[in-house]
């Protein structure tokens, strides 16, 4: 087994290497097992495809760092948290989830400029600042390397704002965030633009990203990570509803022949400590 310190650093030297990597996101310590199984040299939780699992919109921070706990403990790989805004308004109380999310087992996690409030979605500048050098601290007090993401969050609420974007970012960065990520960017330029303004690693998120982009294309563009999101939760939903649709609607059962083998399945979760 990996020690926390081992996986982290591991963790580093995923965002070092040259080229990208993808980092799949699991919502459950099965999914986790089977992208383990399959290769993938890094997991990162998804609080969508959390709360989908829940049935409901929103979840707690006590229920995303929970969820952390079975994600980081069903593998030997490292996790990455998806905190949301760390449960809080104010700097010093959202860095707790830092602390929190590294007690469950995680190795890096991120802070976002979301507020959660429709009204006023996203935090003015000078405090989404303050609170990402909260964070920056918090993860430096830890007696192993956190990697810590500070997200940008304007383009998911409707402010295309290019500029206050990588301003944010910029900000960020010299706040001493690891790595910066702003989801919501669709299209190729646009992602160039963003990662050539900035020094440190880059995630894109693929489930608002266009979609016929390649990891090579998207590695030359100068990104580093690249994630899904809540994307293969809602792509399981999916198939699980096109299943429901064929029994009630049809009476039939033609999804049977597309299962999962039993033993393939079992093989691979035996597998994923490995």
């Amino acid at each position: 087994m990996r020690t926390q310190a081992d996986k982290a650093a591991r963790f580093r030297e995923l965002h070092q290497r040259p080229g990208a990597f993808i980092i799949p996101n699991p919502w459950d310590a099965g999914t986790a097992k089977l992208l383990a199984a399959m290769g993938f040299e890094a997991l990162a939780t998804t609080s969508l495809g959390l709360a989908n699992t829940l049935g409901r919109a929103t979840v707690s921070l006590d229920e995303i760092i929970e969820n952390c706990r079975v994600i980081s403990e069903a593998t030997d790989l490292p996790v990455n948290a998806d905190l949301e805004n760390c449960g809080a308004d104010m700097p010093k109380l959202a860095a707790e989830a830092i602390r929190f999310a590294a007690e469950a087992g995680a190795v890096g996690g991120s802070i976002e400029d979301s507020t959660g409030n429709r009204e006023h979605p996203i935090y003015d500048f000078s405090l989404a600042v303050e609170r990402v050098q909260a964070a920056v601290e918090a993860a430096r007090a830890l007696p192993f390397t956190f990697t810590l993401t500070a997200r940008a969050e304007n383009f998911l609420w409707g402010r295309k704002d290019l500029d206050d974007t990588i301003k944010r970012l910029q900000a960020f960065e010299a706040a001493g965030a690891d790595v910066l990520y702003s989801p919501g960017l669709y299209d190729i330029d646009t992602i160039k633009t963003v990662v050539s303004a900035l020094k440190r690693p880059f995630n894109l998120v693929m489930g608002f990203a266009d979609p016929t982009l390649t990891v090579e294309q998207i590695a030359a563009a100068g990104v580093k990570r690249i994630s899904v999101g809540g994307a293969m939760e809602r792509h399981a939903l999916a198939a699980f509803l096109r299943c429901a649709r064929e029994m009630k609607d049809n009476g039939a059962f033609s999804f049977v022949r597309d299962m999962a083998p039993v033993k393939d399945v079992r093989e691979a979760f035996a597998s994923a400590k490995g």
